[in-house]
């Protein structure tokens, strides 16, 4: 089954291409720095475009959320399939488990907003879900069909793992990685 396209469409028009790139890089950086409550004038003036052109593009701060979180999102599935291209099964899977859990930690609020405009079951974030399944599933399949991990691990098992230890917030990155380290232990088959 091939992901669905992610709900978001970029401008195909080079001048639209290139501002709505600088916008919702712009806000990925005001969001992670000062939060998703940042005025929308601030990320237009760091993006190098006039207000209007941010309200063109993105007709409410919903919108733009939706666009960087899409972005983050192609950007975690872009590196399962880059992954699985550079490395072996497991180390594919352990760099794609590290990448997301760094993800988790770095997205702070903006998942959380959305969820309250959009409803944790939206369509918009059924697809998102779908996609990085999609990219999970390949990395996590792969794996188990060279023995090193094990055959009951679902990937459902391994995202709910991962997405727990971002639950605390206020948790150091060390700790985080610590966690992950006892998670990847517990993905390898019992040794006899």
């Amino acid at each position: 089954m091939a992901p669905q396209p992610l709900p978001c469409a970029r401008p195909t028009r080079a001048d639209a291409a290139r501002n709505y790139d600088r916008l919702v890089t712009a806000a990925r950086e005001t969001f992670a720095k000062h939060g998703t409550d940042t005025s929308l004038e601030e990320i237009a003036r760091r993006a190098g475009v006039g207000i209007g052109t941010l309200y063109r593009r993105f007709p409410s701060r919903t919108a733009l959320l939706e666009a960087v979180y899409v972005d983050e999102i192609q950007s975690v599935c872009d590196r399962a399939y880059d992954f699985d291209r550079e490395l072996e099964p497991f180390e594919a899977l352990e760099a794609w488990l590290r990448s997301f859990l760094g993800y988790g930690l770095s997205k702070g609020s903006l998942a959380s907003e959305l969820t309250v405009a959009l409803g944790k079951e939206s369509p918009f974030f059924q697809i998102c879900k779908a996609n990085v399944q999609e990219a999970g599933h390949l990395l996590l399949d792969k794996a188990k069909a060279t023995g090193e991990v094990r055959a009951d691990v679902e990937l459902m098992d391994v995202m709910r793992l991962v997405g727990g230890i971002n639950m605390g917030r206020d948790i150091e990155p060390e700790q985080a990685h610590r966690l992950l380290d006892i998670v990847l232990c517990g993905l390898r088959p019992a040794a006899s």
